[in-house]
């Protein structure tokens, strides 16, 4: 699952790296740009960071940052969308591939912080 997950997340960035790349030059759709573009890089490279924590609590920490640049590329993908600067159809699939990689994420801090409260499992 890990090298899995390694593997998309990186995806997931290369693919926010596209939507930028093909973004108006307009200083609005720039901005927003930007700001997807480093949540959006950001997934993965909390992700590999938690991968080498130093405790559970760590571990957590940096999962759940990874969850907030999710939801804050959420948004700006949602901004995009709905003030005209790119296609509905064009960010359907990062946008998927957003909502499947927070549930995963979810899923883990669940675990991880059921683990921590009983730690014999």
């Amino acid at each position: 699952m890990h090298s899995d997950l390694k593997i998309r997340t990186k995806d997931y960035a290369l693919s926010v790296i596209r939507v930028f790349a093909e973004l108006p030059k307009r200083t609005e759709a720039q901005v927003m740009g930007r700001q997807l573009l480093r949540s959006g890089t950001s997934v993965g490279a909390q992700y590999r960071e938690a991968s080498r924590a130093k405790s559970n609590a760590d571990f957590i920490s940096k999962m759940e940052g990874s969850l907030q640049e999710l939801e804050e590329s959420e948004y700006w993908l949602e901004l995009l969308a709905e003030s005209g600067f790119v296609p509905e159809e064009r960010l359907a699939a990062v946008k998927k591939e957003t909502g499947e990689l927070k549930g995963i994420f979810v899923s883990i801090v669940v675990n991880a912080k059921g683990k921590s409260k009983n730690p014999k499992l």
